[in-house]
Order: structure tokens, then C-alpha cells, then sequence
């Protein structure tokens, strides 16, 4: 339905479109009834709809509504899954408008810089290219259903450790090519509806104050279309922050909000247009989801289920198999150890905290998938409530670990070690699990781990156990999942959105992680996850894009589409993958970039394209990508834009960051000239990398002392030749004058700037 949204606008009092600035509750919008402007309902997400049935709760302490509790973004990430990612959000749609919530509250789309965070069960990875992608697929998702998205928590949100007060300090190239890039194209690809502001500060300015952020990046920059709401309490000063493009302040202020803005426009402090602009973002939203409101909406559980079953299946990932003892065989005497088999960590702590529809028993389900071939033996192993080992519970353990033909062991971190408001301590399994791995392994070769957790953890026993499955927070059918992949009824499929350190110390952000008091220094700069362990050439325990399947692939014909191109132009390369086993599975194959000769500090290799591939056993197919400019520039600080340098670039096709298979060299040429203005104090070399000024400056070395060597016995000339250019390279030109011997003047310098500076410009 058509509106004028400035007619509708000027018929309001000042005090009714401050009004509109808050919320009227916890999870309402206001509404004016007079000029029959609604109140719509937004609640938690991301992996599930969590609708509270009490007015006043964000943190999971009261009772919600039943909802298909998906498996968390850790997992989700970890499929590589643009479209299975796209039905996840149909079906949350789906539950939405059932519910009549007009707006689900995520994805997260902050980055993993420490395996530390407690909330990085709800984001999706240290990639910014693999998060913004798998952002917009679950964006696109929920809104074809004609339901709004909150693209959270803009920005730099990466610790829970006070994290409404912190202040990130980041340079603007790691922001742009990070921290804001994980954002980026989620906005731009998904258009979500409305984006919550973060809590913390930005260089000094909390996010929800920072104009910068919201209104020249974001809405200017980007081309957001929706309002910004705040992050639930986020609000420091609201005038401030409705000046600076905050439109929505959550939860209700009790009305105090709405007087400051009041005042703040009676005083001439606040611009009436730029109320009536904010007004006019959130009036827009309002009526798109009345708009699309769908009448008698329902959905079927049980579909939604197996759906949920689907993509826990996609997500875990396979990461040591040993001797291939998985898929295990149907038959024998299998004991199941570990009090998560039968008391599941499915999801995570907080506010994205589900109710689901229903919760399959792990244990009952690899009963299940086993068949009546094999018997199936339990024992908890461990009391999940404490970290101290039970030895009644240990020896049960170990007497069925003896008598078994295989021990799976189910082990990860209870909700006490990883949540919403808290970040970890270190990256350790709790002290009773690690004593039971150790013990079930000494008397059992033949073991098998699941680990249910949000993040990485460390696994000094890794090198006693014959595999092990990553399931992360598989949702509400994770224990079908689970039993599917074990028995080989599916191929498991997954590979790793994060690294996975040997070690938490070897972690980039290990020295300024969580920071002293308020202050956060993000002094690893742009090289957070694999950039960091690639650059450092440190080992992880299993790098980015890891994972291991039932089958083989083979990959070959790396083409391209052309060998050379302006960045202004975009590049085609496409590569040939092939099942060269025995069992139906899927690959993800994955593209990164690398610069091979760069002026400025890049990463080894960055991923700038990615796609899942189904096989049969024997089938190949041709993977197409598509590269632009972005997938080959930085961030460029001084002109404050993406940059590409003319030069050699490398296209790398892989199994993993680790595992790189084919290689194809290109050249970029750019398009953009870069002005430089040189100074008395710009080195000889600087003037060397400029092809018109090393003309310049090597006729006028021919002329000066420094034009032959000063060697005096033989054969040191050329050693002597050397150490000169070495000398000159980083020597400034005033210096050339002072060493010259008057073959160099200060005036002919100055001539000589002149010179090169108006040349720059033509």
C-alpha cells in the first residue's frame, strides 16, 4: 500500500514523533492509533525465534514460545552454504509471521578475533568475505517471508568483558578491511531491514553516538535503507545519538528519551528535519511489515525439523579420521560415553536461548542409525555441573570403554564456560573431561570424539584418539545429525570457518585481549584468523577452511577468462572438481587471492570466492568465480578508498587455507593514478618506485659523487656498488645535498620538487 510518509509526518505533534524515536516495551515499536500507525513486534534471534512470553526479558530467564531451535552460526558458517543457509531463514520467516513478530533480531556478523568471546557460538567467522556472505543468504532468507532482520551489533563488537563500556581502538585500515567489511556486503547484498548499533565504543565514541558509523558509512556510504536500533540499553545520550543516525532507541526509555529529543529540537540542538528524516526510516519499516503481514500464517513443525537435521548435518565438520575408522560399521559392541550424549549443549547462552519444538536424544538416535546389529552401551562419564572427576563415574566409564569395539566419547563446554555476557578464560575442555579422554584412550585405541562447543578448544590428546567430529551447537535434531554422519548415512560435508590454535597463546589477539580496563587495542591490525597464522608461518592445530569427508575430490583445469585486466573490469576463473571416490559427497572448494609484490603489508592470501559442490562418485563439474576490484585491493588510508596497485597477483584454488591445490598468476592494472607529493624529506627510493622521478634522480646521480663506486682495491667495486644503493635507497634528499660535494644545491632541490610534483599532477 502506497503512503505519504511527509504528509503523515506534518500531521504529527513534535511530542508524537519523538515518540516514534522509542519503544512502547521490551519488544514493541510504538504506534500513534489517531493516524493509525501500528506498533510491531521485534524479538531475539538469530538460530531460532525466541518470543518471551513475559514483557521484560532479553537474557533467556523467563519461559518463550516453542520455535525450531537451528543450529548456531559457528555451525551454520561452517557449511559454506549460501542457499541451505537462505531455507534456514524461510523457515524462521515462516515462525515469524505464525508469531506475529515483525522483526527477528540478527544475524551477527561480528568478527572471531579471539576464540576467547563468549558470543562466538553466535557469530560466523574470522573471515570477513565467508561472514558477509553467509549474512546476506540468512537476510535474503527471513525477508522473502516478509519479515525484517537486525544485522547486529554494528560494530567492532568482538568480547563480551565489558563489553557496554569498552572502547576498540582500531586503525582505519583494519576497520575497513575486517571489522566493517563483515558488515559491508551483508548490507549491500541483504538490504536487512533495520542494523543494531553496538554497545561499546569506537575510537572513542560509543557506536551508538558515532555519525561516521551509522549515517556516512553506513546509510551515505553503503546505501542502508532501513533505521538503526539500538542494541537493548545501548543508548548513551540519545539526542547525541539520534543526531548521529540512531533511530530506534530499545527498550522503552519510559519516556525519557522522548523529552530529550523534545528539548533538544525546542532548543534548536536538534535539527526538526533530521527527527522528521528519522521518523520517516522507521514509519517505512513499520509499514512494510504491516504490508506484508500474512493472515492465518502457520508452519509444520515437523518439516522445520528435519530442516534443522539437514543443516546440522551440513555444518559439523570431520576433523581427524584416522585409519578411516568413520563411518562406523553397523554392528558390534559400541560404548557411548559422556553426559552430553543424553543432556545435549545444543545452542548457546542469552538472548538467542530457544525453545525448541522438540529435542532428539542422542543416544536413542545412534540406536537408532546402529540398527539391531550392534549393541549400544551408556555411561555419563562425568558430571557436566562440576569440572572435578567422579571416580565412580570414571571406572563405570572405563569398564565399558574395555569390553567395547569402539568408544565414542561425547565431550564440550557446559553453558558455564561459554555465554552471552561472559568471555572464556582459556580454551580448555573442563579438567573431568580431559581425565576421561586420557583414561578412555589408554585402555581403548579405538575412540572416536564429538565435541559440542561454541569455539575452539585446545586438544593436547588429539594424537590419542582415531577421530574426531566437530558438531559445534547443532541445534534441536543435532543427535539424528550426529548418528547420520557417525554411520556414514551421510558424508560429512563441513569445513572450518575459524582456525583452530594449538594453543590459545598463538592467538593474534593473545597480547591485547580483553584489554586493560575500557581501553581494547586492536594492534594485530588486519591480521586476525589465518592472515595472522599464514603471515607468522605458525602451525595451527586445524587452519580456516578445514574439513574431512568419506570421499576424494580432484581439482584441476585452473582457467581465467582473461590473463590481464583493468581493475575496473571484473575476471571469470573457473576450476574443474571431481568425485574420485566411492560415495556420494560435497566439496567446498574455496579461492583466495594473493598479492605478489605490494607496498604495503597484505596477508599471504585472502578468500575472495567459495562454492559448495554435490558429487557422485565419479562426476566432475566446473566451478565458475567472478572477481572485481574489491577482490584484489586494500584499503587505501591516505585517498580513503579501495585501492588496487598495478602489479602481479596470484589466484589460489583450495581444499582449505592450508591446503592450497592450484595456482594461476594474473596482473591487475589500475586505473586510478595516485598523485604523490614529494618533499625534501622523501627518500631516494621513494622517488625509484616512480618511474618518471627515477629517471630524474638516476641522471642526476650520474653527475654526483655518488655515481661510481668509491672502491679502491679490486673486486671491491661492486660490493661498494651495493652498499651504496643500499645507503641511497633510504638517504632523503636533503640528505643528497649534504653528501653530494655541491653537485646538489638547495636550489636546484627545490627545482627539482617542483618538477616532480607538477608532473604528478598532469
Amino acid at each position: 500500500m502506497k503512503r505519504n510518509m511527509q504528509e503523515l509526518i506534518s500531521q504529527m505533534t513534535l511530542e508524537e514523533k519523538a515518540s516514534l524515536c522509542s519503544g512502547l516495551d521490551f519488544w514493541h515499536t510504538k504506534g500513534i492509533e489517531r493516524l493509525g500507525i501500528p506498533s510491531i513486534m521485534m524479538t531475539d534471534g538469530p538460530h531460532g525465534l525466541r518470543k518471551q512470553r513475559a514483557s521484560a526479558d532479553n537474557l533467556g530467564l523467563f519461559d518463550s514460545v516453542p520455535a525450531t531451535c537451528f543450529p548456531s552460526a559457528a555451525g551454520l558458517a561452517s557449511s559454506w552454504d549460501r542457499e541451505l543457509i537462505g531455507k534456514v531463514g524461510i523457515a524462521l520467516g515462516e515462525e515469524c509471521q505464525a508469531e506475529d513478530v515483525a522483526i527477528l533480531l540478527g544475524p551477527g556478523a561480528n568478527i572471531k578475533r579471539s576464540p576467547l568471546c563468549g558470543r562466538n557460538f553466535e557469530y560466523f567467522s574470522e573471515d570477513p568475505y565467508l561472514s558477509s556472505e553467509m549474512a546476506a543468504a540468512h537476510i535474503q532468507g527471513v525477508q522473502s517471508q516478509g519479515v525484517g532482520t537486525s544485522l547486529k551489533h554494528f560494530a567492532v563488537n568482538n568480547q563480551e568483558h565489558r563489553r557496554m563500556t569498552t572502547n576498540a581502538v582500531v586503525d582505519e585500515r583494519t576497520l575497513r578491511e575486517i571489522y566493517l567489511a563483515s558488515f559491508e556486503g551483508a548490507v549491500k547484498k541483504g538490504q536487512p531491514w533495520t542494523v543494531m548499533c553496538a554497545y561499546n565504543q569506537l575510537n572513542g565514541e560509543y557506536c551508538g553516538e558515532n555519525e561516521r558509523l551509522l549515517t556516512d558509512i553506513l546509510k551515505d556510504e553503503w546505501g542502508h535503507e532501513g533505521f538503526v536500533v539500538s542494541d537493548w540499553g545501548a543508548v548513551n545520550e540519545r539526542t547525541d545519538g539520534l543526531a548521529a543516525g540512531l533511530e530506534l532507541e530499545m527498550p522503552s526509555s519510559g519516556g525519557a528519551g522522548d523529552r530529550k529529543i523534545v528539548e533538544a529540537v525546542k532548543s534548536g540542538k536538534l535539527s526538526e528535519n533530521k527527527l522528521d528524516a528519522a521518523v520517516e526510516r522507521i514509519l517505512s519499516i513499520v509499514f512494510k511489515a504491516v504490508d506484508s503481514k500474512k493472515a492465518d500464517a502457520s508452519y509444520d513443525p515437523e518439516a522445520h525439523h528435519q530442516l534443522a537435521r539437514e543443516v546440522a548435518r551440513e555444518s559439523m565438520v570431520l576433523l581427524k579420521n584416522e585409519d578411516g575408522i568413520l563411518p562406523l560399521p553397523k554392528s558390534g559392541k559400541i560404548a557411548v560415553i559422556g553426559q552430553l550424549a543424553k543432556q545435549p549443549r545444543y545452542q548457546g547462552g542469552g538472548s538467542s536461548h530457544i525453545k525448541p519444538t522438540k529435542l532428539e536424544d542422542i543416544s536413542e538416535e545412534l540406536a537408532k542409525s546402529a540398527g539391531s546389529g550392534s549393541e549400544i552401551l551408556f555411561a555419563p562419564g562425568y558430571d557436566l555441573g562440576s569440572d572435578n572427576t567422579d571416580p565412580q563415574l570414571l571406572k563405570e566409564a572405563l569398564q565399558l570403554a574395555e569390553d567395547a569395539s569402539v568408544v565414542i566419547l561425547f565431550v564440550g563446554l557446559p553453558d558455564r564456560y561459554e555465554s552471552e555476557g561472559f568471555d572464556r578464560e582459556h580454551l580448555n575442555l573442563p579438567l573431568n573431561q580431559s581425565e576421561l579422554i586420557e583414561a578412555v584412550t589408554a585402555v581403548q585405541t579405538q575412540t572416536v570424539i564429538v565435541l559440542s562447543n561454541g569455539a575452539p578448544v585446545e586438544m593436547p590428546w588429539i594424537g590419542s584418539v582415531k577421530a574426531v567430529l566437530e558438531a559445534y551447537l547443532g541445534g534441536q535434531a543435532l543427535g539424528g545429525a550426529i548418528a547420520d554422519i557417525l554411520f556414514g548415512d551421510a558424508n560429512p560435508c563441513g569445513k572450518l570457518a575459524e582456525t583452530f590454535p594449538v594453543q590459545l597463546s598463538d592467538n593474534p589477539s593473545y597480547l591485547n585481549f580483553p584489554g586493560d580496563g575500557d581501553l581494547v587495542e586492536y594492534k594485530e591490525g588486519i591480521y586476525v584468523g589465518y592472515r595472522y597464522y599464514d603471515k607468522k608461518k605458525l602451525r595451527p592445530l586445524f587452519p580456516f577452511g578445514h574439513g574431512l569427508s568419506y570421499t576424494t575430490f580432484e581439482y584441476g583445469g585452473l582457467a581465467v577468462d582473461k590473463d590481464s585486466m583493468n581493475d575496473s573490469d571484473s575476471m571469470h576463473v573457473s576450476v574443474n572438481i571431481k568425485n574420485t571416490g566411492s560415495k556420494v559427497g560435497k566439496e567446498i572448494v574455496q579461492l583466495y587471492v594473493r598479492d605478489v609484490r605490494s607496498s604495503v603489508s597484505r596477508p599471504e592470501k585472502e578468500l575472495k570466492g567459495f562454492a559448495k559442490v554435490a558429487l557422485e562418485p565419479g562426476e566432475a563439474r566446473t566451478v565458475t568465480f567472478t572477481l572485481d576490484k574489491r577482490s584484489f585491493a586494500y584499503f587505501d588510508v591516505e585517498v580513503n578508498d579501495w585501492h588496487v596497485e598495478t602489479g602481479e597477483f596470484e589466484i589460489l584454488v583450495g581444499k582449505s587455507s592450508a591446503e592450497i591445490v592450484l595456482k594461476r598468476n594474473i596482473r591487475l592494472n589500475s586505473t586510478v593514478s595516485k598523485a604523490k607529493t614529494y618533499t625534501r624529506n622523501s627518500t631516494v627510493g621513494d622517488l625509484m618506485e616512480n618511474q618518471r622521478a627515477a629517471t630524474i634522480v638516476t641522471d642526476l646521480l650520474k653527475h654526483s659523487p655518488f655515481g661510481s663506486s668509491n672502491g679502491e682495491g679490486e673486486g671491491e667495486g661492486e660490493g661498494m656498488s651495493e652498499l651504496m644503493a643500499a645507503f641511497l635507497k633510504y638517504l632523503p634528499l636533503r640528505g643528497l645535498v649534504a653528501f653530494s660535494g655541491g653537485g646538489l644545491t638547495v636550489e636546484s632541490l627545490d627545482s627539482l620538487l617542483e618538477r616532480l610534483n607538477q608532473g604528478d599532477k598532469e
